[in-house]
């Protein structure tokens, strides 16, 4: 059974950083074999593409909102990705969230096939 646990974050003021992990087990694949993304969701709104990650190469897209301040990143020797998550501000206040399984880097939430459960981000101000 393929887990993803997020882990790391937290209450931090404007201009904090925090940095997300994305632990994965139980893959049928070695870990390296997906790509990954995160996204977000803050209350009362969609969810949206953060970043992402390819298996391949490790090439990253980062969504133009967050390109600035959010660097994806993983460790394959780990089963891990994570999200550095610099200059924060309280509209980055939302759960992000960790997905795996797309055969591409992708903003489509619709192609990863695992997901974890979410960590909360709160930003104050």
């Amino acid at each position: 059974q393929v887990q993803l646990v997020e882990s790391g974050g937290g209450l931090v003021q404007a201009g904090g950083s925090l940095r997300l992990s994305c632990a994965a087990s139980g893959l049928t694949f070695t870990f390296n074999w997906y790509s990954m993304g995160w996204f977000r969701q803050a209350p009362g709104k969609e969810r949206e593409f953060v970043a992402t990650i390819s298996r391949i190469d490790s090439t990253t897209h980062v969504a133009d909102s967050v390109k600035e301040r959010f660097t994806i990143s993983r460790d394959n020797a780990k089963n891990t990705g994570y999200l550095q998550l610099n200059s924060l501000k309280p509209e980055d206040t939302a759960v992000y969230y960790c997905a795996a399984g797309a055969t591409v880097a992708t903003s489509n939430p619709n192609n990863y096939r695992y997901w974890g459960q979410g960590t909360q981000v709160t930003v104050s101000s």
